[in-house]
């Protein structure tokens, strides 16, 4: 990922999209109160769109902004579970610390400029979205609202902090621990996107079983660097 240049910096959000009016983003060429499209095709029809060479952070951010933060907490974690370059964790991992501290706050959806311009090429972003596509129209055919009370907005805030301190495991330069952090938000995010209360319970078991693996490679890692240490000297 590297910063866009001016010309293909991305366009500031419309009024109804701006921070603090989260439901007022309806996407061009779709009628207020239609049935949104499912987040696979969505995804699809932004790597297919060939008036973009590149596809931004903020881009993404736009293109959901109206499917609220279950979308958006999955299309930044889910492809830290892809093989992927190196350095990726960390690229995604701030927005994800970024969108899960507003969700924890109830607040609206956003991202500073020096994140939302950062970006890939379209090719880059096309081959991604064709690695998830599958997984997440596999979700999809799965998932139901039940249990609505998990995705409540109280609930939400809850489910922010959550995720907030698995975003900041995942950025932790700690080697083989952001899979586990990036499942857990992958998992919570769809279910708040369907507003299926079992997925987002499996997503909090999975976020403790998390964690207890992140916390336990940085020990391993603390007490090697110990040892070398004290072997060193």
């Amino acid at each position: 990922m590297e910063d866009q240049n001016e010309t293909s910096a991305t366009p500031p959000p419309s009024e109804g999209a701006r921070p603090g009016n989260p439901d007022a983003s309806v996407r061009p060429g779709t009628r207020s109160g239609a049935r949104p499209h499912g987040l696979s095709t969505i995804l699809a029809a932004l790597a297919n769109d060939e008036s973009r060479e590149r596809v931004a952070i903020g881009d993404m951010l736009d293109i959901m902004r109206a499917r609220a933060f279950g979308a958006l907490l999955l299309i930044f974690a889910f492809p830290n579970i892809l093989p992927s370059p190196p350095g990726l964790a960390g690229v995604l991992g701030l927005p994800l610390i970024f969108l899960a501290t507003q969700m924890m706050l109830g607040q609206a959806p956003w991202l500073p400029d020096f994140i939302a311009k950062r970006s890939m090429s379209r090719a880059v972003f096309a081959s991604m979205v064709a690695k998830i596509d599958p997984w997440i129209r596999r979700a999809e055919s799965l998932m139901h609202p039940r249990l609505e009370v998990l995705a409540s907005p109280g609930a939400q805030r809850v489910l922010g902090l959550v995720c907030l301190i698995l975003a900041i495991a995942l950025a932790l330069p700690v080697p083989f621990a952001n899979l586990a952090p990036a499942a857990a938000i992958s998992v919570i995010g769809l279910g708040i996107l369907q507003r299926d209360g079992l997925w987002i319970a499996l997503g909090l078991v999975g976020a403790a079983i998390a964690l207890a693996w992140v916390a336990g490679l940085g020990y391993a890692l603390f007490q090697s660097l110990v040892f070398v240490v004290n072997n060193a000297f």
